[in-house]
């Protein structure tokens, strides 16, 4: 039982911080991308930075739902039986 417990820690911890690794990495590229083409046309910045800030949005939101998903595993496990 104690064997289950650690082992849904371990994997808690992987999914928040390789989707942290993930979400950070993506951002990165994206906004240098956004300022490559921001350089190259100036004149579609406003239109490239709303669809940035959407984008960056969503990223985030997929992490967060990797953090939620590894809450839920933390505190209310499903794989657990509790006897009692």
């Amino acid at each position: 039982m104690e064997n289950v417990l650690g082992l849904v820690a371990l994997a808690a911890g992987l999914i928040i911080g390789l989707g942290a690794v993930g979400a950070c990495i993506g951002i990165g590229i994206m906004g240098s991308k956004y300022l490559e083409a921001a350089a190259r046309q100036p004149e579609l910045m406003n239109e490239l930075q709303t669809k940035m800030f959407l984008l960056a949005g969503l990223i985030d939101a997929a992490f967060l739902i990797g953090v939620g998903i590894a809450m839920m595993f933390a505190f209310a496990n499903p794989f657990v039986i509790h006897v009692g």
